[in-house]
């Protein structure tokens, strides 16, 4: 996430002659909110029927009944427009007539005008009982179009191979449809908003045209002026926003790291708050220079607008007030003539208003939409075999590149594991161990080879059925926000109740965690804001070994299990691990070697391939990388001033709280 500074003098570094100065800047991976085609007026025009297509097309997959009452309901509003704008000629022609009124004609008059008045007054008061309808109904509608727009995500997401996640700008385009669903509870409301000035429109248009017929051309050049300008200063604030949407990213991440609890011990010792300050205000300053070119743009357009418009509409009265006085217009008809002039102007500037709001809210919805597609190519598609719990899992000459790496992260890999054993994965940083136990798990597919369950490939099983013979314990777990219960059961009960999780708990050092809170299995595991418990991260991942230990798996993957345990929570995992391996696959990635005693067999990978394989004795008898690794970490031990009452060296504990991912 930096980008080369131009602007930076270059320097001679030992990786070239000259380098840069590079800076926090966001590069988009993928197409999304910040890579669209220019957008111009005609584009904005033509896409206004598609998006209140769209908008009602949302509405109606969740209550039909409620968006054909609110098309009627328009298509009345329209209609009573048209009728109160004629019944205003009636009152006018009873109580003006030529323009010679008597003051003892005035009662006469009031009383021929009374028809006309309540046909008016019934027009507008029905009118204004369909605008409260159409409101309540768009105010139901929104909130429930929001959440079918993002369950809809939240289906599309959890239905895409893992391996999506890591395909260039998959996440970007996730973040950019969360944006994208929240705006759908816009769309209904802002169609119906473009909808209403259309209806209004129309009846005004249609009765100032039966007043006159040259008063609509008339019309429409004194408000497309305004018109034009609204829609211009609309391209400039969207295309504003866009080019300073890499910079709020940046700015977005940076904040994250300023805030985060995890860098606040960080930022005081190093005393970093008045430089990281600095940061964050030279990334707002790139932000409030685009802001000002285009709200100085929007001021020009406005200005330009509003003086053709005033022109314009200076001969509109001006012709209004030729045909009064020629006589081809009645004082009545003159008088229904400025009310439907208002109505236009106002109708127009409201299509115009409303309308670009609509177009924003659908670039967004275009987000979601371009993530959904996205998603369904990625979608889990694999056999219908349901497996049972197997009793071994082979990779055979396997291969993995993770999407847009330059070479694989697994090169013609072959283990195999089989029930009552554990198999050992062990090398450096990136020797592909995570990536060799996850295509074990069936989570990644092979980019070569295969990974089998009993001779049967992963990718003819039904990858759910699979996966519930199958238990994880990631490097990085999740911290659920919910009970105690539910973090270990993670919404699968079984049988055995509470005394299943106490178990399960029990062997994971867990029990004593839970003992100790408030409500025991029912204590709310979650930050103190959300009222709940907050639990330090080795008690954490006490918890997220025992949501391994409750499932029935005949598949264990444990990957750096214990690395924010202390040694004799350490030794309590793995002095128990080997009874619960009896009946069970187990594979173990970590690199403190004196845990890998405990396995049957050790695979060491070293960038990808392996490159040793045998007994814990063995290897480490024999020269080579494991041996290399063991004598550093023996080196170590040895000069560690103490030792556990159980004899093992002293483990240091790993942060308690892994960083999650900062927000874009």
């Amino acid at each position: 996430m930096t980008h080369s500074d131009s602007s930076s003098s270059g320097t001679t570094t030992p990786q070239g002659p000259t380098s840069h100065n590079e800076t926090l800047r966001y590069i988009p991976s993928g197409s999304g909110v910040f890579e669209r085609n220019q957008v111009t007026t005609g584009m904005m025009i033509r896409r206004l029927p598609h998006l209140l297509r769209q908008a009602l097309g949302l509405g109606w997959r969740i209550d039909r009944r409620a968006v054909t009452l609110l098309l009627a309901c328009q298509a009345a509003a329209g209609f009573l427009e048209a009728f109160g704008l004629v019944a205003i000629t009636g009152v006018l022609g009873a109580l003006i007539g030529d323009g010679n009124v008597a003051a003892e004609d005035i009662d006469d008059r009031l009383r021929d005008a009374l028809p006309s008045l309540a046909v008016l007054a019934a027009a507008f008061g029905a009118r204004a009982a369909l605008g409260i309808t159409v409101t309540n109904i768009s105010t139901r509608l929104a909130p429930r179009m929001t959440r079918e727009a993002q369950l809809e995500l939240l289906r599309a997401a959890t239905r895409a191979e893992l391996s999506a996640y890591d395909n260039p700008g998959f996440s970007e385009q996730q973040e950019a449809a969360n944006r994208g669903a929240e705006a759908s509870r816009d769309l209904l409301i802002e169609a119906q908003d473009v909808m209403a000035s259309i209806a209004s429109l129309v009846a005004a248009a249609g009765v100032m045209t039966v007043l006159h017929p040259v008063l609509l051309p008339l019309l429409a050049l004194a408000t497309l002026p305004q018109g034009w300008a609204s829609i211009r200063g609309v391209r400039v604030h969207y295309e504003a926003s866009r080019a300073t949407a890499a910079h709020r990213v940046a700015s977005n991440h940076l904040r994250w790291h300023i805030l985060t609890k995890q860098a606040a011990d960080q930022i005081r010792a190093s005393t970093m708050a008045d430089y990281l300050l600095g940061r964050y205000r030279t990334i707002g300053a790139r932000i409030d220079e685009q802001i000002d070119k285009a709200a100085h743009s929007e001021a020009r357009y406005a200005l330009t607008g509003a003086v053709a418009g005033g022109i314009a509409t200076a001969g509109v009265w001006a012709a209004l007030l030729g045909l009064l006085a020629s006589g081809r217009m009645s004082l009545a008809a003159a008088g229904t003539a400025v009310v439907a002039l208002r109505t236009v102007s106002t109708s127009l500037h409201g299509l115009v208003g409303y309308g670009t709001r609509l177009f924003r809210s659908g670039l967004y919805l275009d987000d979601w939409s371009r993530f959904i597609a996205a998603a369904a190519s990625h979608r889990i598609k694999r056999g219908t075999i349901s497996p049972p719990s197997p009793d071994v899992v082979r990779a055979e000459s396997v291969t993995y590149q993770y999407p847009g790496a330059d070479k694989p992260a697994l090169d013609a890999v072959s283990v195999e594991v089989h029930r009552g054993e554990i198999l050992a994965l062990v090398g450096e940083n990136g020797s592909g161990k995570t990536t060799l136990s996850r295509l074990l798990a069936g989570l990644y597919l092979p980019t070569a080879g295969e990974v089998t369950w009993d001779n049967i490939s992963t990718l003819a099983l039904d990858p759910e059925a699979a996966w519930a013979h199958t238990a994880l314990i990631p490097q990085n777990f999740t911290r659920w926000p919910m009970t105690a219960r539910a973090n270990i059961t993670l919404g699968q009960p079984l049988p055995g109740g509470d005394a299943s999780v106490l178990e399960a708990a029990e062997h994971s050092g867990a029990a004593e965690v839970i003992a100790e809170q408030r409500s025991g299995l029912d204590t709310l595991l979650a930050n103190h804001e959300f009222g709940g418990v907050e639990l330090s991260g080795g008690q954490w991942q006490r918890v997220a070994i025992a949501r391994a230990f409750y499932r029935p798996a005949g598949l264990l993957v444990m990957d750096e299990p214990t690395s924010a345990l202390d040694a004799r929570a350490e030794h309590r995992i793995f002095a128990g691990l080997r009874d619960y391996a009896k009946n069970r696959c187990v594979v173990l990635v970590t690199h403190r070697l004196t845990n890998v005693a405990i396995a049957d067999r050790i695979v060491v990978l070293d960038h990808g391939r392996v490159i040793q394989s045998g007994g814990f004795e063995e290897l480490r008898a024999a020269p080579g990388l494991f041996r290399e690794l063991w004598q550093l970490q023996s080196d170590l031990e040895s000069s560690a001033p103490k030792t556990t009452p159980t004899g093992l060296p002293q483990q240091n504990s790993r942060p308690a709280e892994p960083e999650t991912t900062p927000p874009s």
